[in-house]
Order: structure tokens, then C-alpha cells, then sequence
């Protein structure tokens, strides 16, 4: 690949992971969860299926732990999250989703799908399957991070 075709891709992929924040983004508001935003979406990422600490949280999402405790204050103070006992260290306290923070989940699932069905119908289910091992293959660790 020439080094023109390689910085066209950087544009390309970035405004594409853009543009589906927005649209899951959107996607949530529209399905009645409009008092968050994308970075907490993220944070559920996290938090699911099992709970997570503070720690964890901001070792995932690239902040200091003041920054991920303000997040889950205000998740929690819109209830989201609770925090409960850790059950394996006494000191630790744990930070799970509360039922309206898996419906938040779910609705962002959704919203997921409706913004990736236009690429299907596009490219068709044969390259969506071959870009989805693409892009496994290319990032295999998963792991996204909130643009603040």
C-alpha cells in the first residue's frame, strides 16, 4: 500500500467511528435515554456484565480516578449504576448497572444495529462478515475509548 492510500485510511476509518457514535447516540435519545452522553456509554461497556470498580473504570476509559468517580456520581445520581459491596474486597466498593442502566444498554444495542444495517445493505452480508474479521484481526483487543 502506498503511503497516500495509507493516510486516506486514518480519515476514513476515524469519521466513520464518529458518525456511529452519533447515531447510537442519537439512536439512545430517541429511545427516551436523553440525559447521557456517549463517554457514559462506554463506561457501561465496562460495568457489564459484572460491575467494576472505580479503578477499573478509569484504567478503561483512560482517566484518573477523581474523573471516573465524578462520572459514576452523576450516573448514579440519575440511576444508572448503584454502587454495592465488593464480594471479594472488603474495602472496595462495586459499581453496577441498575435496571435502568441495562435498559440504557439494551437501547444503545439497538440503536447499534440500526446504524450498522445501511453497511449491509451496501457491501452486502458476505463483506460485512469479511470486514468484521478484518477489523478483529486489525484491533483484537476491543477496547474503544470515549472522545470527552
Amino acid at each position: 500500500m502506498t503511503e497516500n492510500a495509507d493516510s486516506s485510511l486514518v480519515p476514513l476509518i476515524l469519521g466513520l467511528a464518529t458518525d456511529l457514535v452519533q447515531a447510537i447516540d442519537a439512536g439512545v435519545r430517541d429511545r427516551g435515554f436523553d440525559d447521557i452522553r456517549p463517554a457514559h456509554g462506554f463506561a457501561f461497556v465496562r460495568l457489564a456484565p459484572d460491575g467494576a470498580g472505580v479503578g477499573e473504570i478509569a484504567a478503561h476509559l483512560g482517566v484518573t480516578k477523581q474523573a471516573a468517580s465524578q462520572l459514576v456520581d452523576e450516573l448514579v445520581r440519575k440511576g444508572y449504576v448503584e454502587r454495592r459491596p465488593h464480594p471479594t474486597d472488603a474495602r472496595a466498593r462495586l459499581v453496577v448497572l441498575t435496571e435502568r442502566g441495562w435498559a440504557c444498554t439494551r437501547a444503545a444495542d439497538e440503536a447499534a444495529a440500526d446504524a450498522v444495517r445501511p453497511w449491509a445493505e451496501l457491501l452486502g452480508e458476505r463483506r460485512i462478515r469479511e470486514l468484521r474479521e478484518d477489523l478483529a484481526r486489525l484491533g483484537p483487543s476491543g477496547r474503544i475509548r470515549p472522545v470527552w
